[in-house]
């Protein structure tokens, strides 16, 4: 199954908790959205964390990213407007615990969200990218993010697990390209919580960059108390404290994006 160009799918995904995924998406997605790039953001993980961050309180999450995995609402009733110019949302619930059972005798299981974002493509709500927030898990949510997307973004802690947790991440991006979706890419891999002091920090850093070389992104994203404290306001830490170093390095991010993206997408 080949997407079209537009949207591009952009999943953040990682199977290691605690690596600042969310904030990546979260702030990644409002990022984009600053550029005039129109994005939405699918939050994919039972903990909602993504719709959290953005200020959706559960009672308002009334049609879920659970609703069009299942089929019961497309993705674009799911959008729910974010209050920031050109960014939505489809939000999570826990009842996407339930999808690996739900799912498991379906032929297209791993191909749900994929047909969504197809079929949302083809109506005057397609945004130009979207952007998965993957649960820190190898589940049929993950895969499924992985089967509809472009590309993988990878943050990757600046600590002692660190390539084990990405081993792991690119295995599975391996498995998916075989199987389902050989056009799935690595965008790169953002080093995240880096804390320049911490001798710890830059060897793992040192690492990364040796073993990965270009796959990493020149852009860190530092230990901030500012980007942990967003969340708990339901907001990007880009809308919380735009100067701040954490919101500073996301802005950093997204234009060497955009930059991979152009060299991507001309090489396509």
């Amino acid at each position: 199954m080949t997407l079209p160009v537009r949207p591009r799918v952009i999943a953040v995904a990682n199977q290691k908790g605690g690596v600042g995924k969310t904030t990546t998406a979260i702030n990644l997605a409002t990022a984009l959205a600053a550029t005039g790039q129109t994005t939405l953001l699918v939050d994919l993980d039972p903990q909602g964390n993504a719709s959290t961050g953005l200020g959706v309180d559960p009672d308002a999450r009334r049609v879920t990213t659970y609703d069009v995995l299942t089929r019961v609402n497309t993705l674009q009733e799911a959008m729910h407007e974010t209050g920031i110019p050109g960014l939505s949302l489809a939000p999570a619930t826990m009842d996407l615990l339930s999808i690996d059972i739900e799912l498991s005798a379906q032929s297209d299981r791993a191909r749900r969200l994929a047909d969504a974002i197809l079929a949302m493509s083809q109506t005057d709500a397609c945004p130009s990218y979207v952007v998965i927030d993957c649960p820190p898990s190898l589940t049929m949510l993950t895969v499924n993010a992985l089967t509809a997307a472009h590309a993988v973004l990878a943050p990757l802690q600046c600590e002692f697990f660190a390539m084990e947790g990405l081993s792991q991440l690119l295995r599975t991006i391996s498995e998916v390209r075989d199987s389902v979706n050989p056009e799935l890419a690595i965008h790169g891999i953002v080093l995240t919580m880096v804390d320049g002091r911490n001798n710890l920090s830059n060897q793992v850093e040192a690492d990364v960059r040796s073993t990965m070389g270009d796959l990493v992104y020149a852009t860190t994203i530092p230990r901030n108390v500012r980007l942990s404290e967003a969340p708990s306001y339901g907001k990007p830490a880009l809308l919380y404290d735009i100067k701040c170093a954490g919101s500073q390095a996301y802005l950093r991010l997204v234009s060497e994006l955009m930059d991979r993206e152009q060299r991507m997408m001309g090489a396509a």
